[in-house]
């Protein structure tokens, strides 16, 4: 196998909270949650809580951007890597880091001024909308849901 077993990335504003730290890591058969952003990343209070979501059996860490792209190739087969992100924004810059996504779940994206909703739980601006963009050209898919069992739709399309 080649580069790091990442099975699933997220765009969640709330990082790890119920949906992920269990139905998600459920449904993908994850064993370790990688939080990729740098405000997280220096929060212990936020890893802490973020930890208790999680089941015993799954690891997480929380790595920075750079720390991410500097060390996510190093990751053994044997871990089954569901990365979460914050916004499209850390999600473009792994993905110009050489972080190998190809596949993102677009969960939540909370509404602030200056954001149009494009459904129950994403709102973007021009900005994300940009970024968004860059990741298509890049070759990376794009689906809008906020459960495994919910019917995607491409991110695309609402935009």
């Amino acid at each position: 196998m080649t580069g790091p077993n990442i099975l699933l990335t997220r765009i969640d504003n709330r990082l790890i909270h119920g949906q992920v730290g269990v139905t998600w890591v459920n449904h993908l058969g994850a064993n370790l949650v990688v939080v990729a952003n740098d405000k997280a990343a220096g929060d212990e209070v936020q890893q802490s809580l973020m930890d208790m979501v999680l089941p015993d059996v799954i690891q997480a860490r929380y790595f920075s951007l750079q720390k991410t792209i500097d060390v996510i190739h190093k990751a053994s087969p044997k871990q089954k890597i569901f990365l979460v992100v914050k916004d499209v924004h850390d999600a473009l810059a792994l993905k110009e880091g050489g972080v190998p996504l190809e596949q993102i779940n677009v969960g939540n994206m909370h509404y602030e001024e200056g954001k149009k909703q494009i459904s129950s739980t994403v709102s973007v601006d021009e900005a994300d909308i940009s970024a968004f963009k860059k990741l298509e050209q890049l070759g990376v898919s794009m689906d809008l849901r906020g459960v495994p069992n919910e019917k995607g739709q491409n991110i695309m399309d609402l935009l």
